[in-house]
């Protein structure tokens, strides 16, 4: 029997001893001690200080409270990937997956707080500024929110409206964002905007750039305004629908990447940075899949042996027994699919294909998963007083966001195939 693996000590009334579920164990080539260290700290407060937190606030659509926060900072969980130099962890993708997943399997919302800092935000021209954010994101005093969606911009990110006119030492910002998760808790909102139109043939990406809007956490500043979407799931944070009418900023604050221009919307830079940082956020969603999932399989095992009918525990019988046995072998199919993925991103080869194959295969398996977890579970998975619902709903939005599971597609045919100059 592994250190995963380990036997409740009482017997049921059938006389069997009940198994608690097998969590997983980072095995070769993953393995090493600082890892497991880091992914047994990680499953202990998510077990002992997340898990109990999420199931008391997430019925009442609460969010994260300031004392998790808190803890994620000291924990060094906001700065996972960022260097030791800035007061990071110092770590890799492969680390900050690791981590969330572990998160996911008690609150995905706390698994998605984390990408909210990790140096977002930070990439200001100014590089005493800059320090002085890296800093701050690490020790989880920068958390932020991306507004990239647009009622008519979503999948299609080349056609956002919002705009951003240069006056003098300012930025002028008009128009409306969608989808912007922890926008008024937020310390800055990171905003995808057009600063120029493209011109007669050129690709309707350029001309885009990101700004940052630095804020007061709990407030919207001067000319923006919004309301809080009603989810189904995905509770713990807020996500907004947000009016910019004639919100000012800084001429610096533009978010800036290597080979940037000037600033005078010539290049494509905007939809780069976007691009980019959507390729880590997938192997993330695919991490933060398998944790939703992983959760559904952990607790259809232990009610499988807790639920009796027929005078044995439903366990007993094969046809649910070979139903959890397939969603423990998609779990960790997954779960090695986004390791290989991280570790790809880790070492600098490109892998834009590979980041959507895992987020399709990931989000649509825990669709599945969390799908039959709840068939198991029966009448009693149709109710609140069972986290598999939790698991249920949070699992079905991981399609959709990050890039739908259609776009995944496009993304992975387009490396595939090339298209008919007549299409």
């Amino acid at each position: 029997m592994t250190t995963s693996q380990t036997a409740a000590t009482d017997e049921t009334t059938t006389g069997t001893v009940e198994m608690e579920p097998r969590r997983p164990d980072l095995l070769p080539p993953w393995h090493t001690p600082e890892r497991e260290a880091l992914q047994l700290q990680a499953r202990a407060f998510a077990t002992d200080e997340v898990l109990p937190v999420a199931n008391e606030l997430d019925p009442q659509k609460g969010e994260i409270p300031q004392r998790i926060l808190e803890r994620l900072g000291e924990l060094g969980y906001f700065g996972i990937t960022v260097d030791r130099e800035h007061g990071g962890l110092g770590l890799g993708v492969f680390e900050y997956c690791m981590v969330s997943e572990e998160l996911a399997r008690a609150w995905m919302s706390v698994a998605s707080i984390l990408a909210r800092s990790q140096g977002m935000g930070t990439s200001v021209a100014d590089p005493d500024r800059r320090a002085t954010l890296l800093r701050k994101s690490a020790e989880g005093s920068w958390i932020g929110a991306v507004a990239l969606s647009e009622p008519d911009a979503g999948s299609d990110l080349a056609n956002v409206q919002t705009r951003a006119v240069r006056e003098g030492d300012e930025w002028v910002i008009t128009g409306h964002k969608r989808w912007c998760g922890n926008a008024k808790a937020a310390d800055f909102i990171q905003v995808l905007v057009r600063v120029a139109d493209p011109e007669p043939g050129e690709s309707r990406s350029r001309g885009l750039r990101n700004v940052l809007l630095a804020k007061e956490r709990g407030s919207f500043p001067a000319g923006l305004s919004g309301y809080p979407i009603d989810k189904v799931g995905y509770h713990g944070f807020l996500t907004w629908d947000l009016e910019f009418d004639g919100v000012r900023i800084p001429a610096d604050d533009l978010i800036v990447g290597p080979g940037d221009g000037d600033g005078d919307g010539g290049s494509k830079a905007g939809f780069a940075e976007a691009q980019a940082f959507l390729n880590t956020a997938r192997v993330h969603t695919a991490a933060r899949a398998v944790g939703l999932a992983r959760a559904a399989v952990e607790d259809t095992t232990t009610y499988l042996q807790e639920r009796e009918q027929f005078g044995h525990p439903i366990g007993d019988f094969q046809a649910l027994r070979f139903a959890l046995a397939e969603m423990a072998a998609q779990v960790e199919e997954s779960r090695a699919f986004y390791r290989q993925v991280a570790h790809l991103l880790d070492v600098g080869v490109p892998c834009e294909r590979e980041a959507a194959m895992v987020k399709l295969q990931a989000t649509e398996m825990a669709v599945r998963v969390t799908n039959q977890a709840m068939q198991l579970h029966g009448g009693n998975g149709y109710t609140t007083e069972r986290q598999v619902e939790r698991h249920w709903r949070d699992a079905r939005l991981t399609t959709i966001f990050e890039g739908t599971s259609e776009i995944q597609k496009r993304i992975i045919s387009d490396r595939m195939l090339p298209r008919s100059p007549l299409t």
